[in-house]
């Protein structure tokens, strides 16, 4: 008698997980509590309350050739680094291909998961579910995989700024930003610099009168293009490297490397330089931020009067 199991999510986890119980001879029910696949793929005008968010021009960090299913290549006209729509129709491509959508419940929330009273000699688990109209249902699974993803809950510190209660600017998250345009003409501090906060200061750095880039202690910053022409994945993320980890020491090939990256700008001079080694945190990828600094579009707020930043500008977190 083939096995039972939840899988809570209909994004890209979620999607490969029915596929993979498929494959095992496991009878999977997946659990998606919005109206349609993608999870975070799937860009929305307005941010959900509990949803994962994304701004209107993002791009992924990783490489087709990298990121794509191993039983399912990318279409050959998709590009190496793909707009997110694109993404998220390559996951449908997926899931019709399989004929995965048939084992999605959608509009159905997970309430709760707990191991049943006869858990020890069963290993089974108890669910339960809530549909759009309110109806809850008790399940019982042989397994569990929970693929609801992350990035859902926007954080910002305000505890951490003094005076943050009598800023007269606007406060804002990544999580909320969308596009550039109703930054034009203003002041701005994005604070952090992941991805997210890399991408969108070079962003409102084109339309806002100044853009502050604050930091807490730095990053590597690398293109997705890299020696040769091609994606900084597809030459970083190979089984030489992986030899080199393990024969060499750490910090000599952090070493190596953080040489090969300055010697295309010192992050120093650009005031990125970061207190980690190369190798011990990943890199932010960015291809333009460098140039943004250059061209004085880009400030760091290391380099600047923090009260001259703070009393006339919109605060953005950036994670």
């Amino acid at each position: 008698m083939a096995r039972h199991v939840a899988v809570i999510g209909g994004g890209s986890s979620g999607l490969t997980c029915i596929k993979c119980c498929l494959d095992e001879g496991l009878e999977p029910v997946c659990f998606e509590s919005s109206n349609d696949i993608g999870g975070l793929w799937r860009f929305k005008e307005t941010p959900e309350p509990e949803r994962s968010s994304m701004y209107r021009s993002l791009v992924v960090n990783t490489s087709k050739e990298m990121m794509c299913f191993s039983d399912f290549p990318m279409p050959a006209h998709y590009p190496n680094y793909m707009h997110h729509s694109m993404l998220l129709n390559y996951l449908r491509l997926y899931a019709e291909h399989f004929d995965l959508l048939k084992y999605i419940h959608f509009q159905t929330t997970v309430l709760s998961v707990r191991q049943r009273h006869d858990f020890s000699h069963t290993g089974q688990w108890e669910v339960i579910t809530e549909d759009r109209d309110g109806h809850k249902e008790t399940h019982v699974f042989d397994g569990v995989l929970v693929c609801s993803g992350s990035f859902t809950h926007p954080v910002t510190p305000l505890s951490a700024f003094p005076g943050i209660d009598t800023f007269p600017g606007k406060c804002c998250h990544s999580w909320e930003y969308k596009e550039p345009h109703s930054f034009n003409g203003k002041r701005v501090v994005v604070i952090g610099i992941g991805n997210s906060g890399g991408d969108i200061a070079v962003e409102i750095s084109r339309v806002a009168e100044r853009t502050f880039l604050s930091m807490r202690g730095g990053a590597w910053v690398v293109s997705r293009l890299s020696t040769g022409g091609l994606p900084l994945d597809m030459n970083m993320i190979t089984r030489l490297s992986a030899l080199l980890l393990q024969v060499f020491p750490r910090a000599l090939l952090s070493w190596a490397v953080e040489r090969f990256y300055n010697q295309k700008y010192n992050h120093r001079l650009y005031g990125l330089q970061p207190s980690h080694r190369m190798l011990d945190q990943r890199p932010i990828i960015n291809d333009e931020l460098p140039g943004r600094i250059l061209q004085g579009a880009l400030q760091d707020t290391r380099q600047a009067s923090h009260s001259y930043c703070l009393q006339r500008t919109t605060i953005l977190w950036g994670k």
